[in-house]
C-alpha cells in the first residue's frame, strides 16, 4: 500500500476513535491508582509535578504545558524548560514540595511508595501509575485527564494512538512474516520479551521477536541463542547498529553478517507514550523496506 494512502487510513481511523468519546472520572470521584491506593480527584490541578516521563509527554500533548511545574532530569526536548526536580525513582520529596504542586504523578514502582506516602501526608494529591504496555496509555488517560480537567483531550489523544496502532496492525504484513532480534544492550546482551510494549509494536508491525516466548520485558540472552534462533533482521538504534557492524563477535549472527540490520528511530520508540502509533508505522515501514530489499 502506498505510504500516503496508508497514512490517510491511519488518520481516518484515529479521527473516528476520537469522535466516540468515553466516560472519565468526574472531579470529586475516587480513583484507585496502581498501588491500589484510593485517591479523590479534587478540583482540576493547576500545578503538576510529573515524575513519570510517559505522563509528562502526555500532558504536553493534551495542552497542559502551563500546568507543569516539575519534571525528571531525564525529560528533555520539549520538556526542557520545565523545572527539573531530580530523579523519578526515589525522588527528592523536598524538591517536589518546593514547587507547591497540587498534583504529583509518579511511576508505579516499590521504590516510589515512600515518596507517595509522604506527599499525601503533606496534603498533595498523588497518583502512582504504571505505564509499561500499549493498553496502559488508554487506561491511565481518563484518570490523568480528569485530574487536570482535560478529559476530552486526554481521551482523544489516547484513542488516536490506539487507532493508529490498530490501523498499522490491520495492513497487509510482509510475507513471510519476518523474525527480529531487537538489540537493546550488549554487555550483557539484553533484548525485548513479551512483557515489553516494543514486542507489542513489533507484532503490530507484522514481525515477530525471536524472544517473544520470554515473559520478561527486557530479558538477558546469550549470543549463542541468538545465532541458533537466526532472526531475519536485527533492530538497533544508530549507535548500537554501528557497534554490531564492527564487532567480530556479532558476525556470528547471520543477519548481522549479511547486513540485515534495521536502524530504528530511538526518539520514536523510546517510551510507551503518545508516539507509539508513529513508532508502529515506523517499524512497519522498516520491515516492509527490508523485505523489498531482500
Amino acid at each position: 500500500m502506498p505510504c500516503v494512502r496508508f497514512l490517510s487510513v491511519i488518520w481516518l481511523c484515529a479521527a473516528a476513535a476520537c469522535s466516540k468519546g468515553a466516560n472519565a472520572p468526574a472531579t470529586g470521584a475516587v480513583v484507585v491508582d496502581d498501588f491500589g491506593d484510593s485517591v479523590r480527584l479534587t478540583s482540576p490541578a493547576r500545578r503538576v509535578v510529573s515524575l513519570n516521563p510517559v505522563l509528562t509527554e502526555f500532558l504536553l500533548t493534551i495542552g497542559a504545558r502551563n500546568r507543569l511545574v516539575g519534571r525528571t532530569h531525564w525529560d528533555l526536548g520539549p520538556a526542557a524548560d520545565i523545572p527539573d526536580v531530580g530523579d523519578g525513582m526515589q525522588p527528592n520529596v523536598e524538591a517536589i514540595l518546593a514547587q507547591r504542586p497540587d498534583l504529583v504523578l509518579l511511576y508505579q514502582s516499590e521504590s516510589n511508595r515512600p515518596a507517595a506516602r509522604r506527599l499525601r501526608e503533606a496534603g498533595v494529591m498523588t497518583l502512582t501509575l504504571r505505564t509499561d504496555r500499549v493498553a496502559d496509555l488508554s487506561r491511565v488517560a481518563s484518570i490523568v485527564g480528569a485530574a487536570v480537567g482535560l478529559d476530552s483531550a486526554a481521551r482523544a489523544a489516547a484513542d488516536s494512538v490506539a487507532a493508529t496502532i490498530a490501523a498499522v496492525a490491520s495492513a497487509p504484513a510482509p510475507a513471510p512474516r519476518p523474525t527480529i532480534f531487537w538489540h537493546i544492550w550488549d554487555a550483557p546482551v539484553i533484548t525485548i520479551g513479551a512483557g515489553s510494549y516494543l514486542d507489542e509494536l513489533v507484532e503490530a508491525a507484522g514481525g515477530r521477536s525471536i524472544f517473544h516466548d520470554l515473559p520478561a520485558a527486557s530479558p538477558q540472552v546469550a549470543l549463542e541463542e541468538i545465532v541458533r534462533r537466526d532472526p531475519t533482521y536485527v533492530l538497533a538504534g544508530p549507535t548500537g547498529a554501528e557497534r554490531l557492524r564492527t564487532s567480530p563477535a556479532w558476525q556470528a549472527v547471520r543477519a548481522v553478517r549479511e547486513g540485515r540490520i534495521l536502524v530504528v528511530d530511538t526518539s520514536l520508540v523510546g517510551k510507551p507514550g503518545v508516539r507509539m502509533g508513529e513508532a508502529a508505522f515506523h517499524l512497519r515501514a522498516l520491515l516492509s523496506a527490508g523485505s523489498t530489499a531482500r
